[in-house]
């Protein structure tokens, strides 16, 4: 049977009592377990950040009037230009609205170009959206699109969306990105390379419109002046009378043959005007007549 001895014990029996009292406490006593030394900090794990949630409006620009043009999941309230349904190679890519090209026969050659339009028409409005390209990505961004005519880019402006370093057309500044195409260059080159996304913004009130891309305001323009006129009349939209005329329309997004991601496509409209005030521009230009 095994003895278990107290301090006391060895007070009364033993001459060493401090010597034995602290070998039978040390024996009693279970040794502590060594430390185990912590990860070297550059090797520690870090909760990763909050991924961003995309193509949802916060409470905030839901109560600024804002409202989404893609939800990130359909292509509910889009189409193709002139078209009763939503064309072939649009869809919805992990949350992107993209566009991919679809060859049209086994030669492998493309189909025409089908450019994307929203069902509603917008006249005055702040336009929010992301892009992204691949690498000699070309696509852009219309607006006040009119339908009557045969393809969108005869009557609406285009915000151009470019890779710059690989598409030829990021040569010349009035084609670049963020450029009003053809017609006004950006004050700055603020455009994110291939791959990398891109916060686009256009802001159109009547005939003044803004393009802002990445946090920068770089193109602005007002339609309808004698400026305008003399633009247009010099470059290849010359040939299109309408082009830029509309004082509403359609937003569009185009196929030009090119892989192009979207997301986060919001809107805002201004108030609306009293009847016949958002033709006032055009009328003192002589472009309209006012309905009766």
């Amino acid at each position: 049977m095994r003895r278990t001895w107290s301090r006391t014990a060895f007070c009364t029996t033993c001459a060493f009592c401090v010597v034995c009292a602290t070998w039978a406490y040390g024996a009693a006593t279970p040794a502590k377990p060594a430390p185990v030394p912590s990860p070297r900090p550059h090797l520690q794990v870090q909760p990763h950040a909050q991924e961003p949630v995309h193509n949802r409006l916060t409470p905030e620009e839901a109560a600024a009037g804002w409202r989404l043009l893609f939800d990130g999941g359909t292509l509910a309230g889009w189409r193709g230009y002139r078209m009763e349904n939503v064309p072939p190679g649009w869809s919805v890519a992990d949350g992107t609205l993209a566009f991919t090209p679809v060859p049209r026969d086994a030669a492998q050659q493309r189909a025409p170009a089908a450019d994307l339009i929203t069902m509603d028409t917008f006249a005055d409005f702040d336009l929010s959206l992301e892009w992204r390209v691949g690498s000699g990505g070309n696509s852009g961004v219309f607006f006040r699109v009119a339908e009557t005519q045969q393809a969108p880019y005869w009557s609406g402006p285009e915000m151009q969306i470019l890779d710059d370093a690989g598409h030829p057309d990021g040569r010349n500044p009035k084609t670049s990105a963020g450029a009003n195409y053809g017609l006004h260059a950006p004050a700055e080159d603020v455009a994110r390379p291939a791959g990398e996304w891109n916060q686009a913004r256009i802001v159109v009130r009547g005939p003044r419109v803004e393009h802002w891309l990445n946090g920068v305001r770089i193109v602005s323009y007002e339609l309808w002046s004698d400026d305008w006129r003399r633009l247009v009349g010099a470059s290849k939209f010359g040939k299109w009378p309408d082009y830029g005329m509309a004082p509403s329309g359609h937003v569009g997004l185009q196929d030009h043959g090119d892989p192009v991601w979207f997301r986060n496509v919001k809107i805002r409209e201004s108030a609306r005007r009293p009847p016949g005030e958002a033709h006032r521009s055009l009328v003192k230009e002589g472009v309209v007549t006012l309905p009766s």
